[in-house]
């Protein structure tokens, strides 16, 4: 019997492969110019985003608000947003979680039918 010959591997397109892709990639990497002086960027802690119309804001206090002007109670707050299936609550971090609990709950009674809390997206 005959052994057959090996058959050798192109190793040396392999290699020229991975040769071109570190070369792209360093390249890559230096294609933006450093800065030449410290570059602070824009802070957006202390910026007041705009409220969404008719939107339920509670305070820390719990004091409510509807198109910035302040209401007395949850019913009365129902009562000046519009007809719809969904109330959307604004609260302050501050506000106690059984404090929200217990304006919502007093929506639902009040006939709205799902209430959204409106919170502020985190970086991922």
């Amino acid at each position: 019997m005959r052994a057959r010959p090996h058959k050798r591997e192109p190793t040396i397109a392999l290699i020229n492969i991975v040769f071109l892709m570190l070369v792209f990639f360093m390249v890559a990497g230096t294609l933006n110019a450093p800065q030449d002086r410290p570059l602070t960027l824009v802070q957006t802690a202390e910026v007041e985003g705009r409220v969404p119309p008719d939107v339920l804001v509670i305070n820390a206090d719990g004091q409510m608000r509807i198109d910035g002007a302040v209401v007395g109670s949850v019913a009365a707050a129902y009562d000046r947003l519009p007809a719809t299936a969904q109330v959307r609550l604004m609260p302050d971090r501050a506000l106690s979680a059984a404090e929200l609990v217990r304006v919502a709950a007093q929506l639902k009674i009040l006939g709205a039918g799902r209430v959204m809390i409106v919170t502020e997206r985190g970086l991922p």
